[in-house]
């Protein structure tokens, strides 16, 4: 009977039963830490004790090896008769007593447990708003480029990298404080990872600062929290911290290409990434380089996050500029690169340029591409041969054959074969007017809501989120390369009636 108890003899159960020395027990614990708590728990009742969070599973457990069984009996509490649970502290507890302890004492454990847990919380509660200006004032640091001071507050853990997410949402505001509560974020010198949480302008930013390598826990937790408050997030990194700035707003253009289906999206995974590894390296490196040169590398950023987001407006959300000051750096862009970039194929070509890779990365590819009998070795000869005048680089027209070549062509019909005339026309129609039904529509001589049922068709079909701005371009260029015809809106088949009529 004395089994689970410590210290007080083989007759100390029958004495914990006891409500005050049953309380005095818990309280002593409680006084260390919650995890000290929980143990206690465990003890007293001769079985298991779980403190689940539905974020971040198993807070504390005793012993650890319970903490799978406390998640589950937490999650569906009727599979476990057996355990008893109560709200705590935003969690639930869950005790499951040996067979022979009495429910009384059991119950008499679980609600003086659940209460110190809430007092520990309200005591926590009251240090968190300190604590959150604190991670919030580290995090804008980490922006204005004051990496160096940030890990010293930090305690010189020699941290290198850091991940960004950025959340958005109705529950925003809650979601921080469960965010808060799963991570239990810590200060604490010369850990592996420090993550910091604050809300900017009404988002909720998670940097995760670290040493390189990334575990992949907070990344779950993020997850998890977007399932459950319906949240959309991007994720960028990991970067050198130096780059904070490029991967906040490198986490901004992805998060506009989030869907309820998809709710968290890398930003690596966004930006043309299907067709460039396609390309011949050499010429497309080359070409990329020679029209790019005379953009800067702020001016090249300003245009990515401009072409993933889709819009002037979104990027200057991403950005932290005014709507006006991103209107006016892409004017000047566009005067640098002597390239209209209101034109949809100038600008699918625009973001292949910044997604290529850099001329010495594709060198080695160079000797493969030569001695390659297929249509991309013929390709890249062309293309060197029209780029040994770097003038002659310009967005309007790619490298001579870097489009035909069997793989090129194999993924761009992979991608579009099969749509019906009238709903090709119509895709295509309303790319080339930026994704805007309202103009599309008036070309076509259809209803907008005719459009957007066709529009509807093609997602279907294309199996792709016509949302997202890179898909769009991607999809762009693959109907030019499989066009067969001019795909105009004059040939759209017409069916006579209302909504079909010719202007």
């Amino acid at each position: 009977m004395g089994t689970g108890t410590t210290g007080h003899g083989p007759n100390s159960l029958w004495h914990a039963r006891d409500g005050h020395d049953t309380t005095g027990r818990l309280l002593r614990a409680a006084t260390g830490s919650g995890a000290r708590l929980i143990a206690e728990a465990a003890t007293l009742v001769q079985g298991w004790a779980v403190l689940a969070d539905p974020i971040a599973g198993a807070v504390y457990s005793a012993p650890a090896a319970a903490a799978a069984d406390g998640v589950h009996a937490a999650a569906a509490p009727h599979d476990h008769p057996y355990s008893v649970q109560l709200p705590a502290a935003g969690a639930v507890l869950v005790l499951a007593p040996a067979p022979t302890t009495p429910a009384e004492h059991t119950g008499h454990v679980a609600a003086t447990t659940a209460a110190l847990l809430e007092v520990r919380g309200q005591r926590a509660a009251e240090l968190r708003g300190e604590q959150m200006r604190l991670h919030t004032t580290l995090l804008r640091l980490l922006l204005a480029r004051h990496a160096d001071a940030v890990v010293d507050a930090l305690g010189g853990g020699a941290y290198t990298h850091v991940t960004v997410y950025r959340l958005t949402g109705e529950d925003t505001p809650a979601a921080h404080q469960v965010l808060w509560r799963a991570v239990r974020p810590t200060l604490a010198p010369h850990a592996d990872a420090c993550t910091l949480l604050g809300r900017l302008d009404g988002e909720l930013v998670v940097a995760e600062v670290h040493r390189g390598s990334d575990d992949g826990r907070i990344l779950r937790l993020v997850s998890r929290l977007c399932e459950r408050h319906g949240l959309l997030a991007g994720m960028a990194g990991p970067l050198p911290l130096a780059e904070m700035s490029t991967a906040y707003c490198d986490a901004a253009a992805a998060r506009h290409s989030a869907t309820p289906a998809h709710r968290i999206v890398p930003a690596d995974a966004i930006g043309a990434p299907r067709l460039a590894p396609l390309l011949p390296a050499a010429p497309y490196a080359r070409w990329a380089a020679a029209v790019l040169r005379p953009l800067d590398p702020a001016q090249q950023h300003l245009l990515l996050v401009w072409l993933r987001t889709g819009s002037k407006p979104s990027a200057a959300e991403a950005l932290g500029l005014s709507a006006g000051t991103v209107r006016a750096r892409i004017r000047e862009a566009a005067r640098l690169l002597d390239a209209d970039l209101e034109d949809a194929t100038v600008r699918a070509h625009l973001l292949l340029a910044l997604r290529a890779p850099a001329p010495a990365d594709a060198a080695a590819d160079s000797a493969a591409d030569s001695d390659s009998g297929s249509g991309s070795g013929s390709g890249s000869g062309s293309g060197e041969a029209a780029l040994r005048n770097a003038g002659e680089a310009r967005l309007e027209a790619l490298p001579a054959g870097i489009l035909d070549t069997g793989a090129v062509r194999a993924w761009a019909g992979g991608l579009v074969d099969g749509l019906e005339p009238r709903l090709r026309i119509a895709l295509t129609c309303w790319l080339r007017h930026h994704a805007r039904t309202a103009p599309a529509a008036t070309e076509l001589h259809v209803h907008r809501t005719t459009l957007t049922t066709w529009l509807h068709q093609c997602a279907d079909h294309l199996a792709q989120n016509l949302a997202d701005a890179t898909v769009r371009a991607e999809i762009h260029l693959a109907l030019r390369i499989t066009r067969c015809g001019p795909d105009a809106p004059a040939d759209l088949p017409r069916r006579g009636g209302r909504t079909y009529r010719r202007a």
